[in-house]
């Protein structure tokens, strides 16, 4: 690892301990809870796919016609990463997007999924921003969509590329699968969809695109002390954006539910 990476890992480590120790995991306590937490969060879950692709657009050629772009070490590092996030394949082996294996987590769960789907289908041909306004979910859901969709227009590489890797890949706690169980055990539910997503998350993060995320960074920042340092701030507001979501689901579940409710 780079000094400027390891030096960029440290200046983040402050908010990524808050988000790990964020009050919201110990209110996960029911199925009503964890309902309302995938409502919003399914959000960030698709907005990732944006910036994911936004990427690969950057760093390969997916114009007509077909010429070679950037270093071929970066294009395979981001098809790779594009392949298991796009079409990674569910329990029973068929291919689908973590996206789409998160949708049929939140069918199971019994968790509302028109907001997202009614979304997807209007911003396609409409404006994003207008329709995210019309969205039954926390501002602070949509402040996070914004972030997000504020970067890729900026489409500046490092920066995009720093959002995806300290901003998005690695930040579902392995907790958050001792949650699922807890509540599987106490209501009898299965939730298998859930935690096959969680554990292929982690999975995927931990031991592919965790590690070819960090060298596209080093890749796309190379020995540039300003991109770095532009890096760096884009990582910081990643985080604390990450925390402002939290904070919202944090204060829906609060709002929607008795402080006791299972």
């Amino acid at each position: 690892m780079s000094p400027e990476l390891q030096k960029l890992e440290s200046e983040i480590e402050g908010y990524r301990t808050q988000l790990i120790n964020h009050p919201l995991y110990s209110r996960l306590n029911s199925v009503d809870a964890l309902r309302i937490f995938m409502q919003e969060h399914v959000f960030a879950v698709w907005d990732f796919m944006s910036l994911l692709k936004s990427l690969q657009r950057g760093l390969t050629c997916v114009e007509l016609p077909w010429i070679p772009i950037g270093n071929p070490a970066t294009r395979r590092l981001i098809n790779e990463i594009v392949l298991g996030e796009e079409s990674d394949v569910d329990a029973e082996g068929k291919a689908a997007s973590h996206f789409e294996l998160y949708i049929e987590a939140m069918s199971q769960i019994g968790a509302n999924t028109q907001p997202i789907l009614n979304f997807m289908d209007s911003c396609v041909s409409s404006n994003l921003n207008i329709e995210l306004q019309a969205v039954s979910i926390q501002e602070n859901t949509k402040d996070f969509v914004q972030f997000t969709f504020g970067a890729i227009r900026q489409n500046e590489l490092h920066k995009l590329a720093a959002l995806f890797t300290f901003g998005r890949e690695d930040l579902i706690p392995s907790m958050f699968i001792e949650i699922v169980k807890s509540i599987e055990k106490e209501t009898g539910n299965s939730f298998s969809k859930l935690r096959y997503y969680l554990e292929r998350h982690i999975e995927v993060d931990g031991g592919e695109h965790g590690p070819m995320a960090l060298n596209m960074m080093e890749e796309l920042c190379g020995t540039d002390e300003q991109k770095w340092k532009e890096a760096t701030l884009v990582s910081v507001e990643a985080l604390k954006m990450r925390i402002h979501l939290w904070d919202g689901v944090l204060h829906a579940i609060q709002t929607k539910l008795p402080a006791n409710n299972h």
